[in-house]
């Protein structure tokens, strides 16, 4: 596996909705799982950020997000689709990898029902809430599927600020408060 390179904001690819995956137990789809999971580990390293990635990120138009929550197993999820939101939402701290250096406010469903393939190509449905900040995580994760950015639902750009002005004022009550070693 590998540490692939971040595409980064501008890039018209990160704007590309992606390709189902016919096949999520093919050698092709592991090998990306495990070149999203090396990337994100590099950059949880480098800089104390990344919960998730999600292919089009290194530049592979697939329907393939991988999460790495902290106490947690890896955890791939192939063709994930959101099948039901409630209608209640909350505003939270949102970054990218894709562009680290701000940060900014956005608005996400409070719970979601996502339905998703294994690695071994078994449906799997789940909810996901506030627990462990995985609504807003997986939300994330698969608007980058539909080329959709944070920076797209951003609540008011007064709340765009640079990384270092996040760090200092806002971090501590963030679900990027844990650091992952750099």
């Amino acid at each position: 596996m590998a540490v692939r390179t971040i595409v980064q904001l501008g890039n018209p690819l990160l704007r590309e909705k992606s390709a189902p995956v016919s096949d999520p137990t093919s050698p092709e789809i592991q090998g990306l799982v495990g070149d999203l999971a090396d990337t994100l580990a590099h950059w949880r390293m480098e800089t104390g950020y990344g919960r998730g990635i999600a292919a089009p990120q290194i530049g592979v138009l697939q329907r393939v997000i991988f999460l790495k929550l902290s106490g947690a197993e890896p955890w791939p999820l192939i063709n994930p689709e959101i099948i039901a939101c409630s209608r209640e939402k909350i505003v939270v701290w949102d970054a990218c990898l894709s562009f680290l250096s701000i940060f900014m406010q956005v608005e996400r469903h409070r719970e979601i029902t996502v339905r998703y393939q294994t690695l071994n190509g078994e449906t799997v449905t789940i909810d996901a809430g506030e627990e462990r900040d995985l609504s807003e995580l997986l939300q994330h994760e698969i608007d980058h599927l539909e080329g959709i950015l944070a920076i797209d639902r951003v609540t008011d750009i007064k709340t765009i600020v640079t990384r270092e002005e996040f760090e200092k004022r806002y971090r501590a009550a963030s679900p990027y408060a844990q650091v992952f070693g750099r």
